[in-house]
């Protein structure tokens, strides 16, 4: 040891220069490094480019607009930041205590830096790079003064930057006034932002409220509140929430026996109505108008937004749709082959979804015929996971939801529900495409069959034909004229629900059955006021003539069937007796199921498929699959308002008794179960006596037994009748028929129903180029007021 130094000392002594030069040189670096921190330290924030911490004691948050129920109940706030202000004193000490051991445990003892922590992590730098693990409760409430730019930045220049204002809001507030500060301000997910609305948005009460248990939940959120957000993952939150107690047991903050009770503490976080997350499907479609409405006066100036929505409604939907969607992924229907939405999220990666679920996916919509106010929107099973609004944005084959406007046109262009239709093979050549033959769901055929029974039975092949008869330029215009926007392509397809539809139209369209002609376009948004109560916008329903009451009545009448005896029978089945109509829809192999049904007061609508669209299971139906959905619905919501009336029967709706199987009218000859009362608007009802089982048809035929009561008039010669003439009753009182699309006075058809077809089952080749012309104008119809909001939104590429 003695040798070594004597060898330093013979090494001075010989170069003492050198020493000397590296002495001075060290000095001068550390004089360099010195003042250069110096520099940088006093000149970090020149020319402006730091914010003045002023703006932390002006700071007024911006208002969110409220969106309220129809019934006045809070919905959801709609804001870029979602913030209520609370006093120190108004904190409980233990989320005080929560807060500050969690995020600076010497937030008490140092002046803005906590240096213990940021030569720590300087000198774990080289290995880990440069982290946010120094910053203290006073630098992360001075980021909140920095624009968003700049605090999103991850460079030491900016941590200097931070550590330069904390010492100056250090200078200029007390710690108290500190923790108050950065307790109202930091970010805990969701869009919530300080405790007191952080509190409300995941426990359904106040920050005065809480527990220890709650205080380290909200503890736990700041590292990572997308991470940690206990309604999307639980278990993350708990298990997070169970190191910020564990913490706080440490330092001494809370005794061994409160961490214990507080880490087996259930987590019990708030209903959605309570926590602002109630339909968000409909609250981001009401957003998306009021921003194309108002713009930054949405998110700054605090609105009151009072919408269509009903909050019980929304409920009794969400609950019978999930309901049925889990029944059907349980198997309960025959096997379901796909991921179930409680696998996929068991095992899905990562905290968002893709926008495109594998599992099976729901939507629902339900609003009232008489303005088109929106009661329930469901888009999809999971907002969450997917964004994409399956009511609004996508665009599904209706299948047979779409035929009421192929027999509405039928209707309207003079035919009666029981003109007969061909249910019998055939084969369709179309030019450019391959050969199309039709098949019914029973793949059997019927042959000649009532119009009614081809609606309620939802044949195919019979709705094809009818639909060729009509035109299908004159069922595009009828589509139109119902509200239907999207392209539908001249193909004898359309007629059977080939062409994709948005649902929020489909649905809607209904709304010409159940108003008795009038359809009412969709609508959210009642009216809008500032704070100040005065109103800034109320938008004007917009209701649309698409038939007259006696056709629209006739349709009811068949639809009614669809329930009573039809696809759909399961309803009345099930013990659903009120007077309603609708109809069910299945796509090719199954992709789409739907059921749309309506009361006089309500229409409510259930469509279950895939994003990628697949068969959902061998042999759905959408009366197996849909229908229970909309029965659970209909029969929750008439538990709790009065039973819907029945449609009034227009005066001029005439009634006969006529044989089916010949659409004219009965004789005593008809066999009994071929005799059924029909109705007719006045002017459209056969006049001839049936022929088919007469003694024309059958010498030597004597009256059936059951009809023998009957007095028996002997045929004219030529065995037709004289014409009925039917004088017009007076107007009901309280009943005023609207002139279709501006006709005063509809002159009826009269079609000459004694030419039959052939019922012979063989295949039918027709030439589909050539249409015969529409026999009635079928153009869009007069509005009555300005045009409700644009368009859905175009769907995302499937």
């Amino acid at each position: 040891m003695a040798a070594d130094t004597n060898n330093k000392l013979r090494f001075h002594k010989r170069h003492p220069t050198f020493v000397r030069v590296v002495l001075l040189a060290v000095t001068f670096l550390v004089a360099l490094g010195a003042g250069a921190i110096y520099s940088t330290w006093a000149l970090i924030c020149r020319g402006n480019q730091c914010p003045s911490i002023e703006s932390l004691a002006e700071y007024t948050p911006h208002q969110t607009s409220k969106l309220y129920a129809v019934d006045g109940r809070f919905i959801a706030e709609l804001g870029l930041e979602r913030r209520t202000l609370v006093k120190i004193d108004e904190i409980p000490k233990i989320v005080q205590d929560a807060f500050v051991n969690t995020e600076d445990k010497r937030f008490y003892q140092h002046a803005g830096i906590d240096w213990h922590r940021a030569v720590a992590v300087v000198l774990r730098s080289p290995l880990h790079g440069y982290s946010q693990g120094f910053s203290t409760i006073t630098m992360q409430l001075a980021r909140n003064v920095f624009p968003e730019k700049i605090s999103r930045e991850k460079s030491i220049i900016r941590k200097v930057k931070e550590a330069k204002v904390a010492r100056e809001i250090e200078a200029k507030y007390d710690k108290k006034k500190i923790l108050e500060l950065y307790l109202n301000q930091i970010d805990l997910g969701h869009g919530a932002y300080g405790v007191e609305t952080a509190s409300q948005r995941y426990f359904g009460k106040s920050v005065r409220d809480l527990n220890l248990a709650e205080a380290a939940t909200l503890a736990a959120l700041p590292k990572a509140p997308a991470r940690y957000n206990p309604v999307r993952f639980p278990e993350r939150a708990i298990q997070r929430r169970n190191t910020v107690i564990e913490l706080m047991r440490q330092n001494g903050r809370i005794s061994d026996a409160d961490a214990s009770r507080a880490k087996a503490y259930p987590l019990q976080l708030a209903n959605k109505s309570i926590s602002g997350e109630t339909a968000p499907y409909f609250v981001e479609w009401v957003r998306q108008q009021l921003d194309a409405q108002f713009g930054k006066q949405l998110y700054e100036q605090g609105l009151k937004v009072f919408t269509t929505l009903d909050l019980d409604m929304q409920s009794a939907a969400e609950r019978g749709l999930e309901r049925q969607a889990r029944a059907i992924e349980s198997g309960r229907f025959g096997p379901y082959s796909h991921e179930t939405y409680e696998h996929y999220l068991a095992h899905r990666e990562g905290d968002e979804g893709s926008g495109t679920s594998p599992y099976l996916q729901s939507a629902f919509l339900a609003l009232d015929p008489r303005n088109g106010a929106v009661r329930v929107m469901i888009g999809g099973r999971d907002f969450d996971d997917s964004k994409f609004n399956r009511s609004v944005q996508a665009q599904r084959q209706p299948g047979s939801t779409f035929k009421p406007i192929v027999y509405s046109a039928a209707i309207q262009n003079g035919r009666s529900p029981s003109y007969l239709v061909n249910d019998s093979p055939l084969v369709l050549q179309v030019p450019g495409q391959p050969e199309w033959a039709p098949q019914n769901y029973d793949l059997k055929f019927l042959g000649e069959i009532p119009l009614r029974q081809s609606l309620y039975l939802s044949r195919n092949v019979s709705t094809v034909r009818l639909g060729m008869e009509l035109g299908e330029q004159t069922v595009i215009n009828e589509a139109r004229n119902f509200g239907i926007t999207t392209p539908i392509p001249p193909y004898p397809s359309i007629h059977i629900g080939a062409a994709e539809v948005y649902p929020i139209e489909l649905i809607s369209a209904y709304s010409a059955f159940a108003n008795l002609g009038v359809r009412a376009t969709p609508n959210a948004i009642i009216r809008v006021e500032n704070q100040k109560g005065e109103i800034l916008w109320q938008p004007t329903p917009t209701r649309t003539q698409v038939m007259i009451p006696e056709e629209a009545w006739i349709m009811v009448d068949m639809m009614k069937d669809v329930i009573r005896r039809g696809s759909a029978a399961g309803v009345y089945a099930s013990g659903f007796h009120l007077p309603a109509g609708g109809k069910t829809g299945t796509t090719n192999d199954g992709t789409n199921v739907w059921f749309v049904g309506y009361t006089t007061d309500l229409i409510a609508g259930v469509w279950y498929g895939l994003d990628r669209p697949s068969k959902i299971k061998d042999n759905a139906q959408g009366g197996v699959l849909a229908a229970p959905a909309w029965t659970a619905f209909m029969t929750e919501v008439y538990r709790r308002m009065p039973a819907p009336p029945d449609w009034p029967k227009p005066l001029s709706i005439v009634t006969r008794e006529i044989d089916v199987s010949s659409g004219l009218l009965q004789t005593p000859y008809c066999p009994r179960d071929l005799v059924t009362s029909e109705f007719y608007i006045s002017g459209t009802e056969p006049t001839r006596d049936c022929d088919k089982h007469g003694p024309y048809a059958n010498p030597g035929l004597t009256p059936v037994d059951t009809l023998s009561t009957i007095p028996i008039t002997p045929p004219p010669p030529g065995g037709v009748r004289a014409p009925i003439t039917v004088t017009p009753p007076p107007v009901q009182p309280g009943y005023e028929p609207v002139p279709s699309r501006g006709q005063q006075q509809r002159i009826p058809t009269v079609f000459d129903t004694t030419r039959r077809r052939d019922t012979t089952r063989r295949p039918t080749v027709f030439d589909t180029t050539r249409r015969p012309p529409p026999r009635r104008d079928t153009t869009r119809p007069r509005t009555d007021t300005i045009p409700s909001p644009a368009r859905p939104p175009d769907p995302i590429p499937r």
